[in-house]
């Protein structure tokens, strides 16, 4: 192998299995994620009610997540991930069931409405689970010294399977209607499940066991709270997700603001989406380890002023394009923000930091969403939104200014000692 291949983790058999589950698993439950937005804001015609789904994924997903890290860092990773698949195929399917024909004429909507509800808020019990579970079977599938590598290609098989997902998922409401799109979700999360046995059981590496589960979790949030990089890059991420996101509202925008329909609410959250895979394969070939630090405060402040201008916008072109180059600058904090992770997390304790990463990155997007629809029905989608994104640039310079070692941060040293040791 040499020093830069690009292709490193993709010459690992176990990891191009872990790509193809992980991209149809995505791929599914981005398409879920605008089916449920799209039928739960046909139901309802209130933006309030999307800011509900997110509350009812983050209550769980937040509040189980150093408990899910603590389970996670002392059980075998692959079966584990085999479980979390199998329970998250229950809600694909309950959802297709529940619109059905059948149900619609027999069920009130407020019913249908709350069966929805209680899905998510299980599938947010999963995503507890998911986030530290995917985070800790990566670092056993290749070597450390190309976790950089691995890193990006996972990122970008996720931003991938997003941007088809959520362009197919418009599209397929339009052309076969929800029910039929979520019975191929399901086909998809079956899929997933039969691929992770072709993976190998994998070593428990924390040995540590007679640590209780109070010092377990008090090990896991001290460790990231006291490394000023580690902090500072999650917090920046959650800041961008929970006040400059808008992913939550685009049905507002495709229908109210844009009159795009359908098809064009699959194409917003596709050009999202985009902007980050064409971004993230780039950095296999052009690694963005130098002068890191500035390079992800520069990315985040360019995604809240993108998401100004999104906001602002009333032409179809311009959202699109905004969203686009936000999609850019998304997938250049990603693959940074995963990296210093993989790199600065010892073994023992993956599981415990990515249930960490999970309360401030993955149940961001749930907050973010009841943020972002209480925020749609008070000022409207478009205000909302500016003011998000203002807030956003706000902290970025705050964060810039006060932590100096994630300013200064350069990740070539890290990845040079790295290979070292190796």
């Amino acid at each position: 192998m040499t020093k830069n291949d690009p292709y490193a983790a993709l010459r690992i058999k176990e990891f191009n299995i872990f790509l193809l589950l992980r991209f149809a698993l995505v791929f599914g439950w981005s398409m879920q994620f605008i089916v449920i937005e799209w039928q739960v804001y046909a139901l309802t015609e209130d933006p309030l009610s999307l800011g509900i789904i997110g509350l009812c994924e983050f209550l769980p997903a937040f509040f189980l997540a150093p408990f899910a890290g603590h389970i996670v860092d002392r059980k075998e990773k692959r079966n584990l991930f085999m479980l979390c698949i199998a329970l998250f195929s229950l809600i694909s399917f309950g959802l297709f069931w529940l619109t059905s024909e059948t149900i619609e004429a027999t069920w009130q909507t407020h019913t249908i409405l709350y069966a929805i509800y209680a899905l998510v808020f299980f599938g947010g019990v999963l995503r507890a689970f998911f986030g530290p579970t995917i985070f800790s079977l990566i670092a056993l599938l290749v070597p450390k010294k190309i976790y950089p590598n691995a890193a990006t290609w996972s990122s970008s098989t996720w931003k991938g399977a997003s941007v088809f997902g959520a362009l197919c998922g418009g599209f397929l409401i339009a052309w076969i209607g929800v029910h039929h799109t979520l019975g191929i979700i399901f086909l998809l999360v079956m899929f997933a499940l039969l691929l992770v046995f072709r993976i190998a059981k994998k070593p428990i590496l924390n040995k540590d066991s007679n640590e209780s589960v109070k010092e377990s979790l008090k090990a896991g949030i001290n460790f990231v709270f006291n490394d000023k990089v580690i902090l500072g890059a999650l917090t920046l991420d959650m800041i961008a997700v929970l006040f400059g996101g808008a992913v939550s509202i685009f049905a507002v925008f495709a229908t109210d603001v844009l009159d795009a329909g359908p098809k064009g609410f699959g194409i917003l959250n596709a050009a999202l989406s985009s902007g980050s895979i064409i971004t993230m394969l780039a950095t296999t070939y052009i690694p963005i380890t130098k002068d890191t630090g500035k390079k992800l405060l520069v990315s985040v402040f360019g995604f809240g002023v993108c998401m100004i201008i999104f906001g602002a916008s009333k032409l179809l072109w311009l959202s699109v394009l905004a969203l686009f180059f936000s999609g850019v600058f998304d997938g250049i904090s990603m693959v940074v923000r995963q990296t210093i992770l993989q790199l600065k997390t010892p073994d023992n304790m993956r599981g415990r930091v990515g249930a960490v990463n999970s309360m401030f990155v993955g149940s961001s997007n749930e907050l973010g969403a009841l943020e972002s629809g209480i925020a749609a029905r008070i000022f409207g989608a478009p205000l909302a939104v500016i003011l998000g994104g203002t807030v956003t640039l706000i902290v970025v310079t705050i964060i810039g200014v006060k932590n100096k070692p994630l300013r200064e941060l350069d990740l070539q040293e890290d990845i040079k000692e790295q290979e070292k040791n190796d």
